[in-house]
């Protein structure tokens, strides 16, 4: 069974950055992509970015992060990043980090169906103060 374990949220006043780490554990060899959503209160799930697991160069980002996010990870610790600079208050959210059961070319759909993956952490929460 795969877990996820987000963490490295908090708050931050606007302009500010934060670094989310995401470990999993358990069999992680059918997930070939992963990625992070959130959630803020009351509002729909938003897809933020992806990594594809065999070629980190292929990334993908929701384009109101792009220049700000940064996703990355480091395969041999099983951890997913997602480093957050120059934040805004429409920033405030729960982020996930997710990953599919099955092989998932997220080299080629980008970050459209993350917020739908099978595996998700418990998320860590970021407040973003003006």
């Amino acid at each position: 069974q795969v877990q996820l374990a987000e963490s490295g949220g908090g708050s931050v006043q606007a302009g500010g950055s934060l670094r989310l780490s995401c470990e999993a554990s358990g069999p992680m060899s059918g997930s070939n992509c992963m990625g992070w959503f959130r959630q803020a209160q009351g509002m729909e799930r938003e897809a933020v970015a992806t990594i594809y697991r065999d070629d980190s160069r292929y990334t993908s980002y929701r384009n109101s992060v792009k220049g700000r996010f940064t996703i990355s990870r480091d395969n041999a610790k099983k951890t997913l990043y997602l480093q957050i600079n120059n934040l805004e208050p429409e920033d405030t959210a729960v982020y996930f980090c997710a990953a599919p059961a099955t092989l998932y070319p997220c080299q080629i759909m980008g970050v459209r169906d993350v917020g739908s993956f099978a595996y998700k952490g418990q998320g860590t929460q970021v407040t973003v103060s003006s």
